[in-house]
């Protein structure tokens, strides 16, 4: 009993020194920016006649380095919902997290940074959102789950289109 590791207090068991499991360990993490307009109230709160909304939703991920193994990670949300040129109601959020990475190889890491973590931050952004929208006087808005790989590989085609090299 007295060689089993004290859990960390995030769900895991506490790193050993000699320990070499890779590991990505959320250390915090925090709303930086929330926006939420509704312009057009309470006209935009009336039931709408014919066709719903449209809804248009875009997602960034950016990091940046804290210090040799930890990361802070936004995720930024951004969107509207409008019908025809009326916008219904507005948003942005910009959630965060720091992130301790231990263990990973040094050609993962930037992958492990901008996916898993802003996997991890998704589910805590979405409701953030789908109660803003609420508490505006709309239904919740459930953002759909996020290809956070697709994204990568996206932004990374982007990045090597810019540097004029194709991407593999």
């Amino acid at each position: 009993m007295a060689d089993s590791p004290v859990p960390n207090g995030n769900g895991g068991a506490a790193a050993q020194p000699d320990d070499l499991t890779p590991a990505l360990n959320a250390l915090a993490q925090y709303a930086k920016d929330l926006s939420f307009e509704n312009p057009n109230a309470p006209r935009s709160l009336q039931p709408q006649q014919g066709q719903g909304p449209q809804i248009n939703i875009q997602v960034n991920v950016n990091a940046r380095q804290l210090a040799e193994a930890d990361f802070e990670v936004d995720l930024r949300l951004e969107g509207d919902a409008k019908i025809g040129a009326e916008v219904l109601f507005a948003f942005e959020l910009t959630y965060a997290g720091i992130f301790r990475l231990r263990n990973i190889p040094q050609d993962q890491i930037h992958p492990a940074v901008m996916i898993e973590c802003p996997r991890l931050l998704f589910p805590f952004a979405r409701q953030i959102i789908a109660d803003a929208v609420r508490n505006g006087g709309f239904p919740p808005l459930y953002i759909d789950p996020i290809d956070f790989v697709g994204l990568y590989r996206q932004k990374a085609a982007e990045a090597q289109a810019q540097a004029g090299q194709p991407f593999a």
